[in-house]
């Protein structure tokens, strides 16, 4: 598992958000948080728009960084699934914010009205 330090740079806060500022990644771990383990096909599907390559190389990244963990069983086809870790615990509650965030910005309300000048 890689630690998510970077050797030249001291900063943690940099560090953390370089990772998850990366196209798809909260994306990604939000769907494993609300929908629980999913093998890469299940995941794809959740998550429209996103390409495979794409998709591939950030449950690389993930996995690298120690946010999720990857399960491979060894059957006719190969089964791997994907689901969070325990250091992701730490970061449940700050995706279940923006969730509610998003949730109260995007919600059908009717539009705020604009003032004249």
């Amino acid at each position: 598992m890689t630690v998510l330090k970077h050797h030249s740079d001291p900063c943690p806060m940099n560090t953390l958000l370089r990772l998850l500022s990366g196209p798809w990644t909260l994306y990604i771990l939000w769907n494993l948080r609300s929908n629980g383990p999913l093998r890469y096909g299940a995941l794809k599907r959740c998550i429209p728009g996103i390409s495979s390559r794409i998709l591939a190389e950030r449950l690389r990244m993930l996995v690298e960084a120690g946010l999720i963990h990857r399960e491979y069983e060894p059957t006719v086809p190969p089964q791997v699934t994907y689901s969070l870790t325990e250091r992701m615990e730490d970061l449940v509650v700050v995706l279940d914010q923006i969730h509610d965030i998003a949730q109260r910005w995007y919600r059908c309300e009717e539009p705020v009205p604009t003032s004249t000048h």
